[in-house]
C-alpha cells in the first residue's frame, strides 16, 4: 500500500470516523430526549451519510479500489475539512 493511502486510511480511521461518531452520538441523545430541532434531524442524516462515505473510503483502500491520485485528492479534501473545523 502506498504512503498516501496509508495516510488517508489513518486520518479516516483515527480522526474522522471517531469525530463523526461522537457528533452523531450527541445528536442522537438530543433525539432521544425529544430536544432535536429540524436542523439536528438534518445533521443526523448528513452525519450518517458521511460516516458511510468514510467507511467506503477505508474499504476502497483495503480492496485496492482507489489509486494514489484519487487517494491524494480525498486526503487533501479531508485535511481541508479538518483545517476548517479547527478555525471554528
Amino acid at each position: 500500500m502506498s504512503n498516501i493511502k496509508d495516510e488517508l486510511k489513518e486520518v479516516v480511521e483515527v480522526t474522522m470516523l471517531p469525530e463523526v461518531e461522537r457528533y452523531l452520538e450527541d445528536l442522537l441523545i438530543l433525539l432521544e430526549n425529544n430536544e432535536a430541532t429540524e436542523d439536528d434531524m438534518e445533521a443526523i442524516k448528513e452525519m450518517e451519510s458521511f460516516m458511510v462515505e468514510l467507511q467506503n473510503i477505508v474499504e476502497s483502500i483495503n480492496t485496492n479500489q482507489i489509486n494514489d491520485t484519487q487517494a491524494s485528492e480525498v486526503y487533501d479534501k479531508i485535511m481541508t475539512l479538518i483545517d476548517e473545523h479547527k478555525e471554528h
